[in-house]
């Protein structure tokens, strides 16, 4: 099978020609079956052979992505009836694409300065009517309680009339108080706020007025438009005008000058219209000269793009290159790269092995046995028929969309998520997570001998395969053993009090606990070869390395060389590169005990978690039994229509958000974790 073991791979040396070197290597890339070694890993990416010329055609890729976008604003789009042709050279074009690029960026500048003071202009226009207006009404309103305080001096006056005149008469003129004012136009959205924060700021020692403008007015700065008021802040004090600046500035508020003589307003709204038709027609010309640039862009876009894409992509073919590609095998003695063929079938489940870790160059892959395996402890954990139709209806969804979700690679995952589901659909035994436990254990050892044996290692074989099946099966596969035989007959036996004692009292009578007839002396052998194998799992091979080390060293384990270099490469990648070191044999004994004891208290912890296929089965169950009976029951015994609405909203966020989704989580991690 090509998934149980990777694929045979080979170092070769490619020699390929400069002009064809990009798309060779990017054909065998997109192949998938290779792996390429860096031999300038010490050189930054700059100082790479090639890097000048890539930077050359990144960077008129990216005036080729400005340029497009240019054409979208403009609400262009590239010409389908450019022609192409191959009559362009790289270096003409490099320089013809820079020289477009510096004119359209002067373009755009010019335009945003000229289109800045266009807006400028309008809100001054605007700004300049508002106010004058204000000031005009003032002058009138001014005016008119002039007339009619005139009026009352020559009627009738009272007996002080005279002295208020005379009092009136004697003010200095040059003592009167002179107010200043602020000018400007501010977004009409935070007008209120300015004016409630001016007036907290100052104490009530201003007057503003505001006018709103019709339309709306496009800010300078920002380029957006929006609704807007014109205000004048009337003020006493250079103090006062400071804070009011300093809103202004704050708010957004763009501030303009006023002049109070009425001729000298006619005249600035004179001047700024002209200013406005001038600026109109100079940005009018300029968009005109722009779309039209950008018309020949359009027109020879597609062209361009298809001559960086050859330059990128030439091939030998393609280049008439007159020397042709050199394949040459190495041999060497680095281990190869590991490759396993998948399809849309098993590459999930391969995935799912690779993110522990890969196998080494031609191990027997696990991932063949997960396939069949990941699958059923994950319907263990969710075995429920109603949720898993729920599942199986929404992977199914996926599984006919997967051309429309091809770009979210999930089709790759449909198969995997399908296979779980009609397995969790076929599985509703909640107590037998020893039962599987232990020959997924078994099977992890099976596959060590496997891989011991490919590479020869009769140690491993010997020494290792053997006392670790012994170990386990003595313990764990007994238990296994016991669970079978008391579920056939219906045995109320207590099986933990059988291991129990096993362990700690093996010659005291079994009692109601026996199952069987020879029950005690079985557990009695059981107990002596888990015993004996863990010392024979320690030390036998610490000392058979040291042994064989010893022999290679007075030549008695050399072997006849042939004439083949690829025996005698293959004779010292099994022997070690590194022979005439000196042996520690302690650093190997203490390895060899780390070892051992991990894989005793390993089984004895691994057996422990399998119990969390019981455990989340159960709590699976025990909360649809929850949602079921305090939620939907609940609220069809109120004879509501209202109660029994919310009741079912509730219960199918319930059942979508923790049992489907949740528990769908929760028991792949665990599945994920036990493999």
């Amino acid at each position: 099978m090509d998934l149980l073991r990777s694929e045979p791979m080979q170092l070769v040396q490619l020699i390929i020609p400069v002009e064809s070197a990009h798309r060779s290597i990017s054909y065998l890339g997109d192949l998938g079956l290779f792996q390429f070694k860096d031999l300038n890993s010490e050189k930054s990416p700059f100082q790479r052979t090639y890097a000048t010329q890539i930077k050359r055609c990144g960077e008129m890729a990216r005036k080729l992505r400005f340029f497009k976008e240019q054409m979208m604003k403009a609400g262009l789009s590239p010409s389908v009836r450019s022609v192409i042709s191959d009559d362009v050279e790289l270096d003409n074009l490099e320089v013809k694409l820079g020289e477009l690029e510096t004119e359209l960026i002067e373009m755009n500048a010019n335009h945003e300065k000229l289109q800045h003071s266009y807006n400028e202009l309008i809100e001054y226009k605007f700004v300049v009517q508002k106010a004058g207006e204000f000031f005009h009404s003032a002058q009138n309103s001014a005016a008119a309680k002039q007339k009619e305080v005139e009026v009352q001096q020559r009627g009738e006056g009272s007996i002080d009339s005279p002295l208020l005149l005379e009092q009136e008469m004697v003010i200095d003129p040059s003592k009167q108080v002179k107010l200043g004012f602020v000018s400007g136009i501010i977004p009409r959205e935070k007008s209120l706020a300015f004016e409630r924060i001016i007036f907290r700021a100052t104490r009530g020692k201003v007057f503003l007025k505001q006018s709103g403008v019709e339309g709306p007015v496009t800010d300078p700065a920002s380029g957006d438009k929006a609704e807007k008021n014109v205000f004048v802040v009337f003020y006493y004090g250079e103090r006062v005008r400071n804070k009011i600046v300093k809103f202004c500035e704050a708010f957004g508020a763009n501030r303009y000058p006023f002049a109070e003589d009425l001729g000298k307003q006619y005249q600035i709204i004179a001047e700024v219209s002209g200013r406005l038709e001038e600026l109109k027609t100079t940005i009018d010309v300029g968009l005109v000269h722009q779309s039209n640039l950008l018309q020949t862009i359009s027109h020879h876009f597609e062209q361009w793009s298809h001559l960086i894409q050859n330059v990128l992509q030439r091939a030998t073919v393609d280049s008439n290159s007159q020397i042709g590609t050199i394949f040459h095998v190495l041999q060497t003695k680095e281990s190869p790269p590991t490759y396993f063929h998948t399809n849309k079938f098993t590459y999930a489940f391969q995935e799912i092995v690779d993110a522990y870790g890969i196998a080494k160059y031609q191990e027997a892959n696990p991932g063949v046995f997960t396939i069949i395996t990941f699958p059923f402890l994950f319907a263990v954990m969710f075995g429920d028929w109603g949720h898993g139709i729920c599942l199986l209806l929404a992977t199914s969804y996926f599984i006919i969309s997967e051309k429309k979700f091809s770009s979210q690679k999930l089709g790759e995952m449909s198969s995997f998520e399908i296979v779980i589901l009609l397995a969790e659909m076929l599985i509703q035994q909640m107590k037998m997570s020893i039962l599987l436990g232990v020959p997924q254990m078994n099977l992890g050892i099976i596959l060590s001998y496997f891989n011991a044996k490919f590479y020869g290692n009769e140690l491993n074989i010997r020494h290792q395969f053997l006392p670790q099946m012994i170990f386990l099966n003595s313990l764990f596969g007994y238990l296994s053993l016991l669970i079978v035989v008391k579920w056939c007959p219906g045995s109320q036996a207590d099986l933990y009090h059988v291991m129990i004692y096993m362990l700690l009292s093996p010659t005291d009578d079994l009692g109601e606990n026996q199952l069987f007839f020879g029950q005690k002396f079985l557990q009695i052998l059981l107990l002596l070869a888990a015993l004996v194998s863990v010392p024979w799992m320690l030390f036998p091979k610490p000392f058979l390395l040291k042994k064989q080390h010893d022999e290679r060293h007075r030549g008695q384990s050399y072997a006849l060389l042939e004439n083949s270099l690829e025996d005698s490469d293959e004779m010292e990648l099994h022997h070690g590169s590194s022979s005439n070191e000196e042996f520690q044999f302690s650093e190997v004994f203490v390895h060899q005990l780390i070892r051992t004891i991990e894989f005793v208290l390993g089984g004895v912890s691994n057996t422990a978690s399998y119990l969390w296929l019981w455990a989340l089965s159960l709590a699976h169950s025990e909360l649809s039994s929850v949602f079921y009976d305090k939620v939907l029951l609940l609220a069809w015994g109120f004879n509501n229509i209202v109660i029994l609405i919310i009741g079912l909203f509730v219960f199918i966020c319930a059942t979508v958000g923790v049992l489907s989704v949740m528990e769908t989580l929760s028991a792949f991690l665990h599945a994920l974790r036990l493999h």
